[in-house]
């Protein structure tokens, strides 16, 4: 069974040989490979978004950075904003690469990297934005509509260059709330990933989204639309068990071990105690979690040997519950 089958009956709980494992830098060893079809660094200094603003990065191996000005700086400068061209036909060189250096056996998710209400803010100002969403909602669901029309052409696009799923990134939560209230969520911005669902399922894809923080108030809506991945980025936040006991079989979970905590740390044994968790609370349905191994990055903190015993926990673990005994060595 090769990665992009094994991820198709996970997702589908389809009781795959084992979990799935997304690993973001090793590529040739991951079921998932992440291709991006929205570019966020362009340039000689790969530090220009096609959405028109500049990063500024302190080093980018640490984070990608901030926008050095935002373009919306009035809602006057919304009509001279320069929308991307979504069937500029560069935006697919990437996945024709991807695909020759890695074959058809790998499942291809065409990466947005940041989306929908992440791009807003970035382009407005994330200050601005939170007040303007009360003071100012007939603008930002302007704003809303030309982010979200424009990753809606080019989501129907995506599968006739041999993708498998949409991947879209939205972190809205802190470490203790949403971003803005559930109610409001619903309002604006739940009817604009719903029509994004349906778009992506139409065209055969499935739809991946992450979004980091605490993120629990708005998961039930997330399965309610229809998403198929979720990675919650901080699944220990937002309560393993409580996740798997409201919505597992019924969203597929993507996740890693901590790198807040855990992942950073944590004791060898509580890398695999995580892992174990995660297995049994989301992934006894049949199928139903990916496992994710982040990149070594300084950034976070994460060392050779960690990574080694994320990979070798998922593994050991890995087979939906049909050696949960099993301990480690």
């Amino acid at each position: 069974m090769n990665g992009k089958e094994l991820v198709r009956k996970a997702v589908h709980w389809q009781n795959p040989e084992r979990v799935p494992l997304l690993f973001a830098c090793s590529l040739e060893r991951s079921d998932i490979v992440n291709v991006e079809v929205v570019r966020h660094f362009l340039g000689p200094e790969k530090n220009r978004s096609e959405w028109g603003f500049e990063w500024v990065q302190i080093d980018r191996s640490l984070a990608m950075g901030q926008p050095k000005a935002a373009l919306i700086k009035t809602w006057d400068d919304l009509g001279r904003l320069n929308i991307p061209d979504p069937c500029d036909p560069a935006r697919f060189d990437r996945i024709r690469e991807a695909r020759a250096a890695y074959g058809d056996g790998k499942y291809y998710k065409a990466n947005f990297s940041l989306s929908g209400f992440a791009i807003m803010s970035l382009l407005r100002g994330f200050p601005a934005m939170m007040e303007d969403l009360t003071t100012e909602r007939d603008k930002v669901e302007a704003l809303a509509d030309i982010v979200f029309g424009f990753e809606e052409q080019v989501i129907g696009q995506v599968r006739e260059h041999g993708y498998d799923a949409v991947g879209l990134a939205d972190d809205w939560g802190t470490q203790q709330a949403l971003l803005i209230s559930p109610s409001m969520w619903r309002d604006i911005f739940k009817p604009r990933y719903r029509r994004q669902i349906e778009l992506a399922h139409r065209c055969g894809l499935d739809v991946y989204l992450h979004s980091c923080g605490y993120i629990a108030d708005i998961v039930p809506d997330l399965v309610d639309i229809g998403l198929d991945i979720l990675n919650p980025g901080q699944p220990d936040i937002n309560g393993v068990q409580d996740l798997g006991r409201r919505f597992g079989g019924k969203v597929c979970f993507a996740c890693p071990v901590s790198y807040q905590t855990t992942g950073i740390s944590g004791s060898r044994a509580e890398v695999f105690a995580q892992v174990k968790e995660y297995v049994n609370c989301l992934g006894g349905f049949g199928g139903g979690l990916i496992g994710i191994i982040p990149e070594d990055s300084k950034g976070l903190g994460l060392t050779e040997e960690r990574l080694d015993e994320m990979v070798e926990a998922f593994t050991l673990y890995g087979s939906y519950g049909r050696d949960r005994d099993r301990r480690p060595a």
